[in-house]
């Protein structure tokens, strides 16, 4: 293996670090989880619990920024161009600017940049994944 494909790969793996987390759980999909239960882990949690929640919250701030984008993006293009297809392509397009958009929105007003989103995502997993053990 050349140089430049062992720096390559070095650097994708530092990269993508944060996937090593989740590997542990491809093996053995858990089962699915309701709202309930991460409301559970919240409370159970008084470390990772409020980052889980902040995070949970600024999803929603994504959802609608989608919904938004999506649909004025596509109200435009019908508008001036009378394009069945261009409307569709610029609603899928509007969706994910504004979905981008939200998440930065929601990144800045509840300064996720502060928390480690990551690490809590994880908690819950292994929380999630030792309370079905205990059940089963």
């Amino acid at each position: 293996m050349g140089d430049s494909a062992k720096e390559t790969k070095s650097f994708l793996r530092e990269t993508f670090s944060f996937l090593e987390n989740y590997t542990r759980f491809i093996d053995q999909p858990l089962p699915r989880w309701s709202s309930s239960d991460v409301d559970e882990f919240i409370a159970f949690d008084p470390v990772h619990g409020p980052v889980l929640k902040t995070a949970k919250e600024a999803t929603k701030f994504g959802i609608t920024g989608s919904i938004i984008g999506a649909v004025s993006t596509a109200g435009i293009a019908w508008k001036y161009s009378r394009s069945l297809h261009g409307a569709g392509l610029s609603f899928l397009a509007g969706s994910v600017f504004g979905w981008t958009f939200g998440q930065e929105v929601s990144n800045h007003a509840m300064q996720l940049y502060r928390l480690n989103t990551s690490a809590a995502q994880t908690k819950f997993v292994e929380w999630w994944q030792n309370k079905c053990e205990r059940q089963s």
